[in-house]
Parts: structure tokens; sequence; C-alpha cells
């Protein structure tokens, strides 16, 4: 007998299901948002499919293709509308990784991925919301200005959402970024503070340098060293840099819901809730536009990029990897006039 003769002779491994230790290692590797999304779209999957009397795991690729048609055309409370298209290529994600958890076969996607494609096809055609990716309105120089003046920086809350803006633009961080900074962990020196930021994505420490601003108003240096210096006079000595303060000023004051305690402990903010006060200040400014935590990260690209700086400097500053193909996504392209190729030929 040969050597593939007795492998195929071979009985066939018996599939096991991950234990929950080994479950709870994979879902490790995924930010905390990710990992919220996966479970709300693996039980609105399961429950879609005890409804209509089928069997979710493992999933055939038509089982898939009628899911995705479905969300194509079924409404979302929240919004009244279906899902969007990216909306929909994550939801598949949640699934397959679903499979690989429980070590059974990845499902076929191509035909889900082929509805996808067309939905995003035809409202684009229909000039309908989803069609045009959205993304976050840059938050470059001239938006800062207006929204840093909107605060009350004599205030403790407008010290913290002062530096909040300023440290978000100059080190380039997504908001999960920003809020898991401690206050003692940026390190002054004569240029400025050197910070140490896990970047999610990366899934590493990088270092970025805040250095002085020449206008002070707009000095992110000037605005963490005051932050810094409010939390002292409040108590605050360690912990999270950024937390909730109400508007008597008082630091992280306790929440409840139903009489239970909510919210963390230390009142350190959540990405959402930084993402709210970029959103607020914004208002406030009468900008418009959608305003979010990653306004900052990339009004931080645009600027760097339209002033010229060096492609790995502004990745390195942000924490994209030196040959990043997704930083071209943060930036916009620039003044469509100014830097139109059709004017001179």
């Amino acid at each position: 007998m040969t050597d593939i003769e007795r492998y195929e002779a071979a009985p066939a491994p018996v599939r096991r299901q991950l234990s929950p230790e080994a479950q709870a290692a994979l879902a490790a590797g995924r930010a905390d948002s990710t990992r919220r999304a996966y479970r709300e779209d693996r039980a609105a999957f399961i429950a879609w499919c005890a409804e209509k009397g089928e069997q979710p795991l493992p999933a055939t690729q038509d089982l898939l293709v009628e899911y995705v048609t479905h969300l194509t055309r079924t409404p979302r409370p929240r919004t009244g509308r279906p899902s969007a298209p990216s909306s929909l290529e994550r939801i598949l994600s949640a699934i397959t990784t679903m499979h690989a958890e429980l070590d059974l076969p990845r499902p076929e996607t191509k035909g889900a991925r082929t509805v996808i494609a067309g939905y995003k096809h035809q409202l684009a055609v229909d000039k309908k919301p989803g069609g045009k990716q959205r993304q976050a309105t840059a938050a470059l120089p001239p938006a800062l200005r207006k929204m840093l003046a909107a605060l009350d920086r004599d205030t403790l809350i407008g010290k913290r959402d002062a530096a909040m803006l300023l440290l978000g633009y100059a080190a380039a961080t997504r908001s999960s970024e920003l809020v898991s900074i401690d206050i003692g962990e940026p390190v002054e020196s004569d240029e400025g503070y050197l910070l140490s930021i896990y970047r999610v994505k990366m899934k590493k420490y990088t270092e970025s340098a805040i250095a002085y601003g020449t206008n002070p108003a707009t000095c992110p240096v000037r605005a963490l060293r005051s932050l810094i210096a409010g939390m002292r006079e409040a108590g605050r000595t360690e912990g999270p840099l950024f937390v909730r303060i109400d508007r008597h000023g008082r630091v992280a004051p306790p929440m409840t819901r139903r009489g239970k305690p909510i919210g963390d402990p230390s009142g350190r903010l959540t990405a959402d809730a930084a993402s709210d006060v970029i959103e607020r200040l914004a208002d406030a400014a009468g900008l418009e536009g959608r305003w979010r935590g990653h306004s900052l990260r990339r009004g931080f690209a645009t600027a760097a990029v339209r002033g010229r700086a060096p492609m790995v400097r502004v990745a390195r500053q942000g924490g994209w990897a030196d040959n990043s193909t997704s930083l071209s996504r943060y930036f916009d392209e620039g003044d469509p006039w100014e830097d139109n190729p059709v004017m001179g030929l």
C-alpha cells in the first residue's frame, strides 16, 4: 500500500468544538467594538434561521444568499433603512468566523458577496444612502479653531475637550486609542510630550511625539499640560486621562440605571463618548458634515499630506504601517480647484 493509499484509508479526523478558553482567546484578538457587533450579528442570524426553520450551522451558500437578500430588503429599526453594504460585509465576516471558532467548514460566500455587489451598485444608481461610502469629515485646522472657540477652557470639562481635540489630532488617534491614555503616560520634555499609544489595528505600541504649536490656542502640549494640572487639582493623579465630568465639574460622578451602577468606575470615557464630544463641539461651532472621533485622524492625515509631509512620517506618527495601503483612504484628495489636473492644459 502506498503512502497516498494509507492516507486515504485512514479514518477522517473527528471535528471538535473549540473550548470556551480557546474561543475567548480568538475573540480577544478583535477590537471591543468588533466583538460587540459580531455578537449582535450572529444572534440575529441564528434568530432568523430559527424563524425560517433553517439549520444555521454549518451555513450553506444558498442560506447565506437568502439571508443577505433578506437584509437588503428589511429596514432596520434604528434607521428605517436596510443595512448598508459595509454592514453586510461585516455580518458575513461574523458568520464565517463563527464557523472557524466552532471548527466547522468555512461556508462559501461568493454568492452572498455577489448579492452585496449588486445591492451596492443599485444604491449608487438610485443615489440612495449606502451607495457611496460614508466617511467622517476631516477635522482640518480651521474647523479645529472653531470648535475650540466654542469651549470655556477655564472649566475642567473645557480643558478635557480641548486636550481631546488637539491630542487626538496631533497623534492621529482612533477614539478607542485616545480614551485608553492614562494621566501618567505622557512624558514631558523640552520639545513637548512623547506618548506611547497602543494602536488597536496594528496591535502594538507606537511612539508619537507631540510638539509645541506656534499658536498657544491650538497647541496640543499646552492643552495637555492644562488638563493634567486640572485633574491634579481635582485630586486625580493616576488613572484615565479622559474621564466623564458633569456640569458641576465633578470627576467620574457615579452613574446608575434602575438603581444599579453602570459605566467604568474610574470614569474613563468610552470610545463612543469621545466621538460624541467631537460631534457636540462641531455642532456648537456650526459645522456641517459627519463629525466623529475619526474626524481627528482624517484631519491629521489630510493636513499632513497637503503640507507635503513624507508619507512614512505621516504613517509612523499616526500608527499606520510604513507601506499601508489604507492610509490613502484617510485623507481628502485636496483642493478640487487648486489641485485640478486640468488647469494649465
